[in-house]
Order: structure tokens, then C-alpha cells, then sequence
């Protein structure tokens, strides 16, 4: 074929595609613009006007109203639940897996999924409107493990943070890399909840992760980053004599501030911490939790290693961490288990404790 009528081919092309390209941008611009939408707030208690066209739980965040999310938005965690009375639509197949037959009488949606494209009325619980937003200094990063770095932050001048030991907060990473936009994910707090002007997160790094790959490869000590909470319902009951803890990775956070809430205000409570990991590499806070041990006998550290290594040299306990919770844990009588951590080693838990006569009622967890 003559070079060029592949050039003048290649050309035509071009023209068409840009052609579409622009065609679609601007029925893009036409079709969704939903203009100035009104969004009605517990029966009036706030009464916002908004720009349509983004999803209902980004446009409450414009308005600093933040709803807890753990995937950042992409359907995966279930947490953004609000109640739509009008302007909802029908359940998208993106919330059939989230909203038990209860939640949909009650009208819950996920706000993740739901777009703003006209008035709506929603229900959204009071301590929501409590959330702050802070715009933290990052003054360490940490190599915990290979893989899980501790991101200690200082609160600006002027604000406290106060949470509950056991809660998470959002945290958001800046465009970086071939990244554009900025993203959030939830981060359990591992700091103790009587520090008021610092809050530390374990942040694991997770393949293709768009804010873990933020934290471990951009990241610095100065930087300034924005997070808001706290959020969530996993923080201690305590009416038990004894508690039974148990985390993986980076899920050791939330323990970690539950353990101190604990030693702190000098609360009675036994306290036994099983730890899961592969081998010895994935350790952190072997050191801390042993001198624990020694300052306050009522606390037992357990740590498990499911693969050791010929090099680690291991002489503790070996398999998974349910091995050993098995093995130490007799019954559920008196006691309350607290767990953080991938939603497998939590399933295989949950299932040995139930066996061991614990109930829903008695079993709390955060499964991110």
C-alpha cells in the first residue's frame, strides 16, 4: 500500500477519534449537569445547596460532613451507610451485598454509589456532624516491617483530636506519580487516646494500592496531610473480667490502643494478645509488648508464627494464631475478644471462640 494513504488513513482516524472524544465530553457536560441541587438533612436540621453530578458521600465530604468509608469509595466496605428517604433512585447492584432486608426498609443506601442528581432528604446520625478535619504535620515515618510503615502526625495549633482507643480515621493522599487525584482509605488509630495533639497510624502496603503506595513512596517527614474522624464502634465495653485480643499485620494498631486505654486507667481486666504473623520478619512491637508484660502482670502477649523460617530461629509458639487460641482459650465465659485483621485470620477466629461459647454480643471487630 502507498505510505501515503496509510498516513492519510492514520489521519482520518485521528480526526474521527478526537471528533468522538469531544463529542462525548460534551454530552458528558449536557447530560449531567443536574444544576443546584437541595439536600434536606434530618428534617431540616441543615439544609445544604449543592452542584449535582458527584456521589452523595463525596458532596457531603465538600461540605464537611464526612461519612466513614474504608475502600474510598469503591463499594468494597459497606460503611458509607446513610438513610435516603427521596432522591435515591432503586438499589444499585454495586449495594445489593451491603444492606440486609432491615436497612432497606429503613431506606439505608450506600452514599458511595448514589449520585446526586436532584433534592434529596436524608437521615444521617448526629455524631457525624462532630467529625473534624485536621491538617496534620508528619513528623516520623517508621519501617515497622517491610512493609508496614508508622505515620506519627502533630495536630495543628489550636485543635485536639479525642477518640475513643480502638476507632480509625481517613486518611488522604495527594496526587503522585502517574496518581492525578486525590484518594482516602481508613486507618485504624494505634496512638494512645490520651495524646491529644499527636495520632499515629500503621499503614500497611498494599500492591497497587493508591494511598498505601502514597505513604511508602512519597511521602516525607514535614509534609503536611489532611485526615478526618474519628470513626467507628469498635472501642472497649469491658463488662467482662477478661480480654482476649487478637491481630495480624497491620491490625495490630487498634489493640495496641486498646491495651493502653486499658493499663492507663488502671481497669482491672486480663488481658491476653495473640499476634499472627508468617515468620519472624513481620514482628513489630515485640520489645514494647514484652516490657508490658513485665510492668503489668495481668497482661499476656502471644505471639504466632505460622511460617518460621530456619533463619528465625523460633522457639515460640508456630501455625496460625486460631492454633493457639484453641489451645489457651477454655471458654467464653467472662470474657469479651477484640480482633483487627485480614478478613480470614478474623472468620477462623470468630469461628474458635463461638465454639468456645462467645457470642455476637461478646465478639467485636473492625473488618477492613
Amino acid at each position: 500500500m502507498d505510505f501515503s494513504v496509510i498516513l492519510r488513513t492514520v489521519g482520518i482516524l485521528s480526526l474521527i477519534s478526537a471528533a468522538l472524544s469531544a463529542i462525548i465530553s460534551l454530552s458528558e457536560k449536557v447530560f449531567n449537569n443536574y444544576g443546584t441541587c437541595e439536600l434536606d438533612i434530618n428534617g431540616g436540621r441543615k439544609v445544604l445547596k449543592v452542584e449535582g453530578g458527584r456521589s452523595l458521600l463525596s458532596t457531603l465530604a465538600s461540605e464537611k460532613i464526612y461519612i466513614p468509608s474504608a475502600c474510598g469509595g469503591k463499594a468494597t466496605c459497606g460503611l458509607c451507610k446513610v438513610q435516603v428517604l427521596e432522591g435515591a433512585g432503586p438499589i444499585l447492584p454495586t449495594e445489593e451485598p451491603y444492606l440486609s432486608q432491615q436497612e432497606r426498609e429503613k431506606h439505608m443506601r450506600l452514599s458511595c454509589q448514589i449520585k446526586v442528581k436532584g433534592n434529596m432528604k436524608l437521615g444521617i446520625p448526629e455524631e457525624l456532624f462532630n467529625i473534624q478535619e485536621f491538617v496534620c504535620e508528619v513528623e516520623s515515618l517508621t519501617d515497622m516491617t517491610y512493609d508496614i510503615k508508622r505515620v506519627r502526625m502533630k495536630i495543628p495549633e489550636g485543635q485536639q483530636i479525642s477518640f475513643k482507643a480502638g476507632q480509625f480515621m481517613q486518611f488522604y493522599s495527594k496526587p503522585y506519580g502517574k496518581v492525578k487525584e486525590e484518594a482516602f482509605r481508613a486507618y485504624s488509630i494505634s496512638s494512645k487516646a490520651s495524646e491529644h495533639d499527636h495520632v499515629e497510624l500503621l499503614i500497611r502496603l498494599v500492591p497497587g494500592g493508591l494511598v498505601t503506595g502514597y505513604v511508602h513512596t512519597a511521602l516525607k517527614e514535614g509534609d503536611k496531610v489532611r485526615l478526618s474522624g474519628p470513626y467507628g464502634d469498635f472501642y472497649l465495653r469491658g463488662n467482662c473480667e477478661e480480654l482476649i485480643m487478637i491481630a495480624g499485620g497491620s491490625g495490630l494498631a487498634p489493640i495496641r490502643s486498646l491495651i493502653y486505654d486499658v493499663i492507663e486507667k488502671g481497669l482491672p481486666h486480663k488481658i491476653r494478645f495473640f499476634f499472627g504473623a508468617n515468620s519472624r520478619r513481620d514482628l513489630y512491637y515485640v520489645e514494647e509488648f514484652a516490657q508490658i508484660e513485665k510492668d503489668y502482670p495481668q497482661f499476656s502477649f502471644i505471639p504466632c508464627l505460622a511460617f518460621p523460617k530456619p533463619e528465625d530461629e523460633w522457639t515460640g509458639n508456630t501455625g496460625f494464631v486460631t492454633v493457639a487460641l484453641d489451645r489457651d482459650v477454655d471458654s467464653g465465659a467472662g470474657k469479651e475478644a477484640y480482633l483487627c485483621g485480614s478478613p480470614g485470620m478474623l472468620d477462623a477466629s470468630i469461628k474458635v471462640l463461638k465454639s468456645k461459647g462467645f457470642t455476637d454480643e461478646t465478639i467485636f471487630y473492625d473488618k477492613f
